[in-house]
């Protein structure tokens, strides 16, 4: 069955990000965030009163204030009123939102920025207030011991094992030596257990980092970009909330938000060659694979991945922008970005992304 397309022409027109780095003691949140904002307009030649809406993603639990994105909104320069939103979420859902805006028709175009800064506090721990308050959290899980849960449990179906993991986290580090903005680049050795089976080297680098899309809708999107990334079908969906009664070794939301999104829609007329995966661990590029099985023709995560460069909340974002970007540059001609959050790919957002057929 073929997945409706958008009621309206919505593209990626710009990306821009920062250099992933292990820490940024010496700039605030706002400091880190500015230049990636004059960046993506700049390459649309557009000012912040073009923009017909804003609306950003990040998370007070590691800024370790409320309503900590003000001071960033600050930045932006909201006055005179704009009209802007937040996702206490990655900022893959925070273009969710203004993608949904501009198929409204009112707007033309949106700016949409992410960021994290996981350095000042153990990331591990805070993402484990994520977990169910009574049964879950109390145990104080981090994410690398849940992340090995569900590695294990590749393991024992027979999914996978240490060697292919150990693969999968070199290819993704080989290709990150050519992406300037990655954190981890080239060879690394996958060094001791994190918590079996996840090793060093299979686990995402901490790091601080932003990024930033500007989206615009028909005519005004072809204005702005000699070929924009059209975003032809998005949709996230999540798991059940209890870790006890999901099979970890499979990600049905994912499944189905390929679906929505029409990544396996027979009457797109050429196939997906390249897939941004949101996959912290390695062992979650092969759930991830599975369930929007991906072959060995398309190209998975060219930029490295998570595993070359994660800053929290800005991470999904970045793999839907990268994946623009290819579009932008001629590089691919239909693309899929995943975005994830929450323990053991415990939401998913799926999109999907074309490119104008070229002369």
């Amino acid at each position: 069955m073929s997945a409706a397309r958008p009621s309206r022409e919505v593209a990626i027109v710009a990306f821009a990000q920062t250099d992933h780095t292990r820490r940024t003691d010496d700039l605030s949140e706002v400091e880190m965030l500015m230049p990636v904002l004059h960046d993506v307009l700049r390459q649309t030649g557009l000012k912040t009163s073009d923009i017909g809406f804003t609306c950003s993603g990040s998370s007070d639990y590691l800024a370790g204030r409320a309503f900590s994105f003000t001071m960033a909104l600050d930045g932006v320069g909201a006055w005179p009123p704009i009209s802007e939103s937040h996702v206490e979420a990655d900022g893959a859902w925070a273009l969710y939102e203004a993608w949904v805006k501009l198929l409204t028709g009112e707007t033309d175009t949106a700016l949409v920025y992410a960021y994290g800064k996981s350095s000042p506090g153990s990331v591990r721990d805070v993402l484990s207030r994520q977990l169910d308050p009574y049964y879950v959290a109390p145990l104080w899980p981090d994410s690398v011991a849940l992340a090995a849960l569900q590695a294990q449990a590749l393991v024992d179906a027979g999914d996978t094992d240490e060697t292919a993991l150990a693969a999968i986290a070199a290819r993704s580090r080989e290709d990150a030596a050519a992406n300037p903005h990655a954190q981890l680049r080239g060879a690394r050795p996958q060094g001791p257990y994190q918590v079996a089976p996840l090793r060093t080297g299979d686990c995402p680098p901490v790091g601080d980092g932003a990024a930033a899309v500007i989206l615009a809708a028909g005519d005004r999107a072809r204005e702005l970009c000699a070929r924009p990334a059209w975003i032809t079908g998005m949709d996230h969906r999540i798991e059940a909330h209890a870790l006890g009664v999901r099979d970890l070794t499979d990600s049905p939301s994912t499944r189905l938000a390929a679906e929505r999104a029409g990544a396996f829609d027979p009457a797109a007329g050429r196939p997906v060659d390249t897939a941004e995966l949101h996959a912290p661990f390695s062992s979650q590029e092969v759930v991830l694979r599975k369930a929007l099985r991906l072959g060995d023709e398309v190209r998975v995560n060219p930029s490295g991945g998570a595993l070359a460069a994660n800053p929290v909340m800005a991470a999904g974002l970045i793999r839907l922008g990268g994946a623009a970007a290819r579009i932008h540059r001629g590089e691919s001609d239909r693309a899929l970005a995943h975005a994830t959050s929450g323990p053991c790919l415990q939401q998913n957002l799926v999109a999907v992304l074309e490119g104008e057929n070229r002369a």
